[in-house]
């Protein structure tokens, strides 16, 4: 059998993991809100109408930060609109998804809905058809206690305490065509840093991020980071990423690859930041909010089908398969392994669109194949990411050289008790023999391997079927003369818990 080994020594590590890396996002889109977590007249909805099967699967995967309103959403957004008596709320041609947009739900409702759920909002401003004025005036609603237009208005609205938002993004996605008040990299840098400075005069503990370029393939990426940070950088705290990757070629070896892609677009942007970091002679540190990755492709098809002006159609509703939890798990690997820079990242969406929980109008809810990895980092993945020095077989692809078979890391806890190494196997052909060198850390026993497996891997899971792609506990994880030994099988996701043995 194939072997692969992992080094690792306790003092040799890459950073502390920020929990908002396990960040999710709700934009105004599809069923994610209406049909979502709200639907006032499901059987288990709560006097605000948000779904309490939806809320504790949320619950279970200890989300610690979810983005909001949008996404394009936002560009067009009054967030007015969505404040005050439900009744009155006006009903808006929403223009980047041609849609309807009720108001049922707007700032009030979601940040309690974060509050019942135990989460936190990362709020996002319009800085596409507005700008700096609205923006201020909503840290003041949602931040300043009283005494103020804005914060008696809240007050009035039935909500006495502020929501204390600490986490706000400066528009979305402002160098794609798509965007509603899309601007150049200048046009954007000035008003995001006129706006940056305005909002946190209202709240100087708020933490900022610019919006970095749409994605890695942009013909504006690089230059469009570099130009924006020229403008902002005294003024905010990370820059954005936004990417998401589809198997359309059905070719497994280059689809899982593409994590490779997305640690070298990590890479990319902070070179781009420290690189402005020393032409302003600055002390600063710009860090990066990883707030759209996803896989997303399965609906592309069905979404041009959808009529204009409806109310919360089924779109960007991925039904994700086996292949996808995998690359899904190599992708919180490479979050983890760039947690020195990398300090919120938001996989995009929570729920029905393009989304690890899918529900049923009416009806049932259930977890999807990507649930399983987003929940074993989310629980298991909090503390210091060690430095694991990794010597595994490779293969090369389509797009990608020297790809490894094995993609792993290892986070220690932070009382230095338990170990979890997470990793996939992307060999399609073979299992692996996994010899993990444990250096400095005293003795440890293996508590638990879970796999996530599959014979077929485009195996989904479905209201019909929502047991069909689950993880189990039947990995052969063991110590042996000092070392981890374990056999990861092919195409499988593996999470092995050890915890030091003080016998």
């Amino acid at each position: 059998m194939t072997i692969a080994r992992i080094i690792l020594n306790k003092d040799y590590v890459i950073g502390d993991v920020d929990k908002r890396i396990f960040g999710s996002f709700i934009e105004h889109l599809g069923r994610a809100v209406y049909g979502g977590i709200y639907e006032p007249n499901h059987p288990t909805a709560n006097r605000l109408g948000f779904r309490q099967d939806v809320a504790e699967l949320v619950r279970e995967l200890q989300v610690p930060i979810i983005r909001y309103p949008g996404g394009n959403f936002v560009s067009g957004y009054n967030w007015e609109d969505g404040v005050g008596p439900i009744e009155k709320r006006p009903r808006r041609a929403e223009l980047s998804w041609s849609t309807i947009e009720t108001n049922s739900v707007g700032t009030n409702e979601f940040c309690q809905w974060a509050k019942d759920i135990g989460t936190e909002v990362m709020m996002a401003v319009n800085l596409g058809t507005r700008g700096a004025d609205a923006a201020r005036n909503l840290v003041e609603y949602c931040n300043l206690e009283e005494g103020t237009y804005w914060s008696d208005l809240r007050k009035s609205h039935g909500y006495s305490q502020p929501h204390n938002i600490k986490t706000w993004c400066l528009g979305n996605e402002m160098d794609g065509s798509w965007q509603i008040g899309a601007k150049t990299a200048d046009e954007y840098g000035r008003l995001a840093c006129e706006t940056a400075k305005m909002m946190k005069w209202v709240d100087p503990t708020i933490e900022l991020v610019a919006c970095g370029s749409s994605g890695s393939g942009m013909p504006t990426f690089g230059q469009w980071e570099a130009t924006v940070l020229e403008h902002t950088y005294e003024h905010v705290d990370y820059i954005s990423l936004h990417t998401y990757y589809g198997n359309q070629d059905n070719d497994i070896k280059n689809y899982l690859a593409r994590s490779l892609d997305m640690d070298d677009f990590i890479k990319s942007v902070v070179a781009i930041c420290d690189y402005v970091k020393a032409k302003k002679h600055s002390k600063k540190k710009i860090n990066l909010s990883f707030d759209e990755w996803n896989v997303w492709f399965h609906s592309n098809e069905e979404d041009k089908k959808i009529e204009r002006w409806s109310i919360a159609p089924h779109r960007l509703e991925d039904v994700y398969n086996f292949e996808d939890a995998l690359l899904v798990g190599s992708m919180l690997i490479t979050l983890l392994k760039n947690a020195d820079r990398v300090k919120i990242a938001c996989l995009a969406q929570l729920v029905n669109v393009i989304a690890p929980i899918m529900t049923e109008n009416g009806g049932s809810v259930w977890k999807q194949t990507i649930f399983y990895p987003y929940l074993h980092t989310s629980i298991y993945g909090r503390g210091t990411v060690l430095n694991s020095i990794i010597k595994s077989p490779k293969y090369d692809s389509k797009d990608f050289t020297d790809v490894p078979c094995i993609d792993a890391v290892a986070v220690i806890s932070d009382d230095n008790n338990e170990i979890t190494i997470f990793a996939v196997n992307k060999d399609t052909d073979n299992s692996i023999t996994l010899d993990v060198e444990l250096n400095g850390f005293g003795t440890f026993e293996v508590v638990e391997h879970i796999t996530l497996e599959n014979s077929d891997i485009k195996a989904t899971n479905t209201k019909e079927n929502p047991n069909n792609v689950v993880p189990n506990s039947n990995g052969n994880a063991a110590i042996e003369d000092g070392n981890v030994k374990a056999t990861l099988g092919k195409l499988s996701w593996n999470v092995i818990k050890l915890r030091k043995n003080n016998d």
